[in-house]
């Protein structure tokens, strides 16, 4: 087990974490941003399953939120407003007239204070972030610590810690984009992928869930007995047409399964689990990813990786029916995702 850090353009360190297996995860203190996930295939070959850009000096607007954490609440937020305990509150409009991944100047762009750490068997780094009531318009002082931490197992773990002083929403999530493929040779559209969930929620044109929850049965969002994605990245129907063919869609998990993902790469016999206490996830298949930005390896295009961003649904704050995910002062904000990688022979 070991750490290297690494000084980026003088502005940001990048971390590294390796176990004793060769995994390696790097992570930027800008942004909380996972640079790379490095793990094995089938025949020992280390290769990158995650989406990065080239250039590091793009991760500073970084529009598609490659790796980053997201926060104060990851998704879109209808009318880029609210209403909490009876006062309204106004947020950036950043998606035409909604507000989404928290806003321009997010958790994706803040320089997080960072500590790594080491065990016996496991490597690791904390990093906290102090968001002052009012930032970005959302009330309450809140105190983020997101820790990712790597074992012998081939596991990473992100741990979401919060605490608040005033009631505010929180939601807090992960934005990396996987491709088991290895090191991007291929896309997203022959992983085989199990999810958990017999529901979804249905959007509107501008991608605002409607609050109507979808039985999936029969559908192409039906994955409870696992799918190739290509069906539904090829084969259009009006839920997933909204999108601009694939997915983008808050996945509500069943939570009657072990873990609640499971994708793999049959060709090559790489498999990624993830096992999560958050409610739902939004599943997002990078539908209108743009095409041509240099990348730690080729060129991007459309459906190169695939989101799984565990967490509570934004839609709660206008529909009922949803988990909740309003913080009280007198509450903790305690979730974990756990994304787990090996292979099939």
């Amino acid at each position: 087990m070991k750490i290297k850090e690494k000084d980026i353009s003088g502005k940001w360190n990048e971390y590294m974490l390796t176990n004793d297996q060769g995994m390696a995860v790097s992570i930027l203190n800008y942004g909380g941003i996972i640079t790379k996930i490095m793990v094995p295939d089938r025949n020992g070959n280390l290769e990158n399953v995650v989406i990065g850009y080239k250039n590091y000096q793009n991760y500073e607007q970084n529009p598609n939120y490659f790796g980053a954490l997201i926060g104060r609440v990851a998704g879109r937020i209808a009318g880029a407003s609210f209403v909490l305990d009876g006062e309204a509150y106004h947020l950036e409009t950043n998606d035409g007239r909604n507000h989404l991944h928290g806003g321009s100047h997010g958790f994706h762009q803040v320089i997080w204070h960072t500590a790594p750490f080491q065990t016996e068997d496991t490597v690791g780094l904390k990093l906290t972030h102090q968001s002052a009531d009012g930032e970005g318009n959302y009330p309450g002082n809140v105190k983020v610590t997101v820790t990712y931490t790597l074992n012998n197992y081939n596991q990473l773990t992100i741990d979401y810690a919060a605490s608040t002083d005033k009631a505010t929403p929180l939601t807090l999530t992960n934005h990396s984009y996987f491709n088991l493929s290895g090191n991007l040779k291929n896309t997203i559209e022959e992983h085989h992928l199990a999810i958990d969930s017999r529901k979804f929620v249905e959007l509107d044109q501008e991608l605002i869930p409607t609050g109507r929850l979808v039985d999936s049965t029969g559908t192409l969002f039906d994955f409870r007995d696992g799918r190739v994605l290509g069906e539904g990245l090829q084969r259009h129907s009006e839920k997933n047409h909204v999108v601009l063919g694939g997915y983008d869609h808050y996945f509500i998990f069943d939570h009657k399964k072990e873990n609640s993902v499971l994708l793999r790469d049959t060709e090559n016999g790489r498999r990624l689990t993830v096992k999560t206490n958050q409610p739902g996830m939004i599943m997002y298949t990078a539908n209108d990813l743009e095409e041509g930005i240099p990348l730690t390896e080729g060129i991007s295009r459309k459906h190169l990786g695939v989101c799984f961003e565990t967490q509570g649904s934004p839609a709660s704050l206008h529909h009922d029916g949803l988990s909740s995910i309003i913080l009280k002062p007198e509450e903790d904000y305690s979730k974990q995702t756990l994304f787990s990688f090996d292979v099939e022979e």
